[in-house]
């Protein structure tokens, strides 16, 4: 039976290569695809794929909240994250969200395929380029964590964060989570406290630094 595979990425180019790719393996099939991570939530608990290749920048819930989510909705589905970033707080990031691999947008066609049965056959499948990143942080230890101030916030106030720092009104953060106005601006009043920040300008600027959006679209 052939792994049933959904794409998720932003970019509609970028999905459909890696659709035309692997429509050359017969051992997988392409079920569908997301344009960012909010979809992917969605049709993986619709479609239930067997693995899902997640990028991790992208408009209103990037790949980690994604993978996040599917880890605790839908624990069957495999995540295999692939990224133009090696930086281990991407690395490190969607790993600790439950992703079960991790690729770099350069690896070559074969090793995307090799990727996709082996998450699906329950291994971790890493790049080489950013294993090392792994094992650093592994020797570490919870210094890492200890010092990310991401830690401090809920997944619903990272998806509030990430929300805000695209420009998006406190209405449409509310109609997007099916939450109250009052709710989003006591997560967002908690989010600055956290973080110690005091203006969208700071809250969009370290958004954009921690990678929670690139602000692209």
């Amino acid at each position: 039976m052939a792994i049933r595979v959904l794409l998720v990425d932003d970019h509609q180019l970028f999905r459909q290569g890696m659709r035309s790719m692997l429509a050359n393996d017969a051992g997988i099939e392409v079920i569908g695809e997301a344009e960012n991570g909010r979809r992917a939530v969605e049709l993986a608990r619709q479609l239930a794929p067997d693995v899902i290749v997640m990028d991790i920048s992208m408009p209103d819930l990037n790949g980690i909240e994604a993978t996040r989510q599917i880890a605790a909705r839908t624990p069957r589905t495999r995540v295999l994250a692939i990224s133009m970033h090696s930086d281990r707080r991407f690395v490190t990031g969607i790993l600790a969200a439950g992703a079960a691999g991790y690729l770099l947008k350069d690896c070559a066609f074969d090793e995307l395929c090799r990727a996709i049965h082996a998450v699906a056959k329950k291994q971790v499948y890493l790049s080489p380029a950013v294993a090392g990143e792994v094992v650093d942080a592994h020797v570490r230890g919870g210094d890492d964590a200890a010092s990310q101030p991401l830690g401090d916030l809920t997944s619903r106030q990272l998806e509030i964060l990430q929300l805000v720092a695209e420009g998006r009104a406190t209405k449409q953060i509310a109609a997007r989570l099916h939450v109250s106005t009052k709710t989003v601006d006591t997560h967002r009043h908690e989010i600055m406290t956290k973080l110690d920040l005091h203006s969208i300008a700071e809250l969009t600027k370290f958004a954009v630094r921690e990678g929670l959006t690139n602000l692209e679209a």
